[in-house]
């Protein structure tokens, strides 16, 4: 691998500062904390720094040279709401807390790029750090974009980075395309009339029209959707009744839809509604369907994948550079920025996954020793991208 020289030297520091947000990790807009750590540095290194977008988010502005062309650059920096099983010396100090996807790496390897990009401008145009808040599921990647981010920093492209478990460490993963589903909830309600469970010829049962329902709902993606289009229907909740003896009058259903294309995702919204209006005439109940849309697809353009595949290559070797990965079922609101932009959003292995160390486990850690491959890369991103 080449990794810069200066970047190596800065690996212990930038460790002690990814334990420090790990050690506090804070929620979806309540990111205050981290949120000052970074602007501070971002400030003391002399770059141009605006607080506050999308609620919690920063942005940091490094020009360089003559040109107008312009990219960003993005790292989340949520945590999630789960209660942490390691017992190391950065483990979360705030219960119920805990930085389980990674995102105290990904701010931290931002921060550590911009750092060197302030003291060697090697580059010729602008570079938009963007410091985000509010990754996991509430949207934050819109928040800024609403909250005007491409119109007070104007950008010909953008990127992202998540690191990757079971991905070796330090290996990079660029996909031509799909990257991430989007991923859209249901809430069905089915509304029959209680009785008596041993007189259920005087009430109309909601439970067996729901169970009904779950089974239909399988047929979506199996027996509805051309094949070659990937999609996911899981029903992941189903609530009814509180005795042993009475047939209530009520059931609820939840779930989630992930798909690829906004033309899935409409067919299979519709294929819903046509199940449930079905469902609820066959056993004379009234099902009430909702479905809410989520993010969207998180799908890389042809030619910045490209370039990052280039870019790649020339830091980690060829070897160490994969194209061949299926995209993932999950879901990343850094989809909302390639609405809005072309872009490239790439994963950076973080190491098997022993021992639990997977995305959104209590067991998970972010894997240090790849902080200098990760700041290398933005690093050499914005050198490729802006040559001078």
């Amino acid at each position: 691998m080449k990794i810069i020289d200066a970047v190596k030297q800065q690996h212990a520091a930038l460790t002690t500062f990814r334990r420090d947000i790990h050690a506090h990790p804070e929620l979806a807009f309540d990111e205050h904390r981290t949120a000052k750590l970074v602007a501070d540095r971002l400030e003391a290194a002399g770059i141009e720094t605006h607080r506050g977008i999308g609620r919690t988010g920063v942005v940091g502005v490094i020009r360089a040279g003559s040109s107008q062309r312009a990219i960003g650059l993005r790292a989340d920096m949520d945590a999630l709401p789960i209660q942490e099983r390691n017992t190391f010396p950065h483990h979360s100090k705030h219960p119920g807390r805990m930085h389980a996807c990674g995102h105290d790496g990904h701010t931290t390897m931002l921060l550590g790029a911009a750092e060197h990009l302030a003291k060697h401008p090697d580059f010729d145009g602008t570079v938009v750090f963007i410091f985000q808040p509010a990754e996991e599921g509430d949207g934050g990647g819109r928040e800024m974009v609403e909250d005007g981010l491409f119109e007070r920093f104007p950008m010909d492209a953008v990127f992202g980075l998540h690191n990757w478990p079971g991905l070796p460490a330090g290996n990079i993963a660029v996909h031509d395309g799909p990257v991430m589903a989007s991923a859209d909830r249901f809430d069905i309600e089915v509304l029959g009339h209680g009785a008596h469970a041993a007189m259920p010829h005087l009430g109309v049962d909601p439970v067996i029209a729901a169970s009904a329902l779950v089974q239909a709902l399988q047929t979506v993606v199996s027996r509805t959707l051309n094949p070659l289009d990937p999609a996911v229907l899981s029903v992941t909740q189903v609530h009814a009744g509180e005795a042993h003896n009475v047939i209530p009058d009520r059931a609820r259903i939840t779930g989630t839809v992930r798909a690829f294309s906004t033309e899935v995702q409409a067919q299979i919204e519709a294929t819903m509604q046509r199940i449930c209006q079905g469902i609820g005439t066959a056993y004379n109940v009234n099902v009430r369907f909702n479905f809410l849309r989520g993010y969207p697809a998180t799908i890389n353009t042809s030619a910045e994948a490209a370039q990052c595949a280039e870019v790649a290559r020339a830091l980690v070797g060829e070897a160490a550079v994969r194209t061949d990965l299926k995209p993932s079922m999950g879901a990343e609101d850094f989809a909302y920025f390639l609405h809005e932009k072309p872009g490239c959003y790439v994963w950076l292995g973080n190491g098997p996954g022993e021992g639990g160390c997977m995305l959104h486990n209590p067991n998970y850690d972010f894997n240090d020793q790849v902080i200098p491959v990760g700041v290398s890369y933005w690093v050499r991103l914005v050198e490729h991208l802006l040559a001078r």
